[in-house]
């Protein structure tokens, strides 16, 4: 990978880029050392390296095992349980694989356990209904209301249809160690299970089971995911200066471009597939910096598609934007412009050209043009879309994430602002323990 910081970098004081790429130095330490912040949730640094070869034959042989039983396999998770492994499989699909039901060389895998829409659990109730399916449960507590709920739904209809000896063939539990309501339910059923390991938040989880057993099971390479992964381990050590460390380049710039009135994010992608990518890095880096009132909110868009959109508002709204663009260096399908003899549309002019090329000066007219418009740009390039390349993007952002966080002031390992919504509901919906909170809110509600 390779990322430009020059139309970026006019836009900010350079002492003060200066002083903040120092500054990364000692925060990549932090990591390294664990004596930072959160660094009881800082696994996730060294994890790629201590990857071994039985760990991932363990998760390619239950892999198997659903993808030998089963047509459909249903993720169950939220947040960093289901996001990650939802990026990498949308990434590597094909843009239609939902459509291709002839020919599969691996099970369909869909998400559930992410929202609590009634209509959508019925539509994956009803198609389900007439399939052989699995279920990878994910979740550290097993009692995070969506998954919960989504799974006693699927648990209940998957035994009806099986039976319960076949069920446990098909389940899959991928939680603590040794304590919370899903291990209990795993140990009692007989599940085989996967562990989270302690010290790696969810949204940091990508490269545990919670993302690399629901990859295998889509069909995909987790030994070249966590190759990539591991190469960029060592691209963004401690050990490597700031000019050539990418990750403490990307936290120095946005650090720096925050810090002049830049409060806005947009991580920009010119691949379709890359849509739950961005997903996945907004919860990455605004649950790990949105704390004490602090941190660059993280936005999102589609280009080409978006800018029939969001285009205008990003050419000429508010300056407190700065843009992120990941740029693909070489498409992995070709697809060539004819040439058309009435050429009413006007596109003669690009007959024999790869529809690659066309995109890519799509992206490059329109950088200029917000260049111009004075947002910053901060490139970000990686060869292709396969395995390795994702392994390396989902591990540079993970440790510039870290680095940025702690060069912003704040705990990049903890959530506590989630809780604030569970209390709420909990309460309303007349859960035992909440009657204090159910009482006060019922109150507030009448006035």
């Amino acid at each position: 990978m390779k990322i430009t910081l020059t139309h970026a970098a006019s836009f900010v004081q350079a002492s003060s880029l200066q002083e903040l790429a120092a500054q990364t130095a000692a925060c990549n330490q932090l990591l390294e050392n664990g004596q930072g912040a959160g660094n009881d949730y800082i696994g996730w640094v060294h994890l790629p390296s201590s990857i071994d070869d039985a760990y991932l034959t363990e998760v390619e042989q239950t892999a198997q095992t659903l993808r030998e039983r089963c047509q459909v396999v249903v993720i169950a998770g939220i947040g960093g349980s289901y996001l990650g492994a939802r990026a990498v499989n949308e990434a590597l699909s094909s843009s239609f694989d939902a459509f291709n039901a002839t020919n599969r060389k691996a099970p369909y895998v869909v998400y559930a356990g992410n929202n609590i829409g009634e209509d959508y659990l019925a539509d994956l109730m009803e198609f389900l209904s007439d399939k052989q399916f699995g279920i990878v449960n994910i979740s550290k507590s097993g009692t995070t209301t969506e998954t919960a709920l989504a799974f006693r739904l699927l648990k209940t209809m998957l035994e009806e249809k099986v039976g319960k000896e076949e069920a446990r063939h098909r389940i899959v539990a991928v939680t603590d160690r040794a304590k919370g309501a899903l291990r209990s339910l795993a140990t009692k059923e007989g599940y085989k299970t996967f562990v989270i390991p302690d010290n790696v938040g969810g949204r940091f989880s990508v490269l545990t089971p919670v993302g690399l057993l629901a990859i295998a099971v889509a069909g995909y390479d987790i030994r070249a995911l966590v190759k990539g992964a591991q190469d960029m381990e060592r691209q963004t050590g401690v050990d490597v200066p700031y000019e050539q460390n990418p990750a403490c380049q990307y936290a120095a710039m946005r650090n720096a471009l925050y810090q002049s009135g830049k409060k806005i994010e947009i991580l920009v992608n010119y691949n379709p597939r890359l849509h739950y990518f961005s997903e996945w890095w907004k919860q990455l880096y605004g649950e790990s910096e949105g704390k004490d009132h602090k941190g660059i909110f993280p936005a999102s868009v589609d280009f080409t598609t978006d800018l029939h959109s969001m285009g205008q508002w990003i050419q000429d709204g508010e300056r407190s934007i700065f843009e992120t663009v990941i740029s693909i260096n070489q498409a992995n399908r070709e697809v060539r412009v004819p040439m058309d003899q009435e050429n009413l549309d006007g596109l003669n002019f690009l007959a024999g050209k790869r529809v690659d090329e066309v995109n890519k000066m799509a992206e490059l007219g329109t950088r200029l043009a917000h260049i111009d418009g004075g947002v910053p740009n901060i490139l970000i390039q990686f060869d292709k879309i396969d395995e390795y390349n994702i392994g390396q993007f989902i591990y540079f952002f993970e440790r510039g994430c870290g680095i940025s966080g702690y060069m912003l002031g704040v705990n990049p390992f903890n959530q506590p602002g989630v809780e604030a919504y569970k209390k709420n509901m909990f309460a309303l919906l007349d859960k035992p323990g909440y009657e204090a909170e159910s009482k006060a809110i019922k109150e507030r509600l009448k006035g």
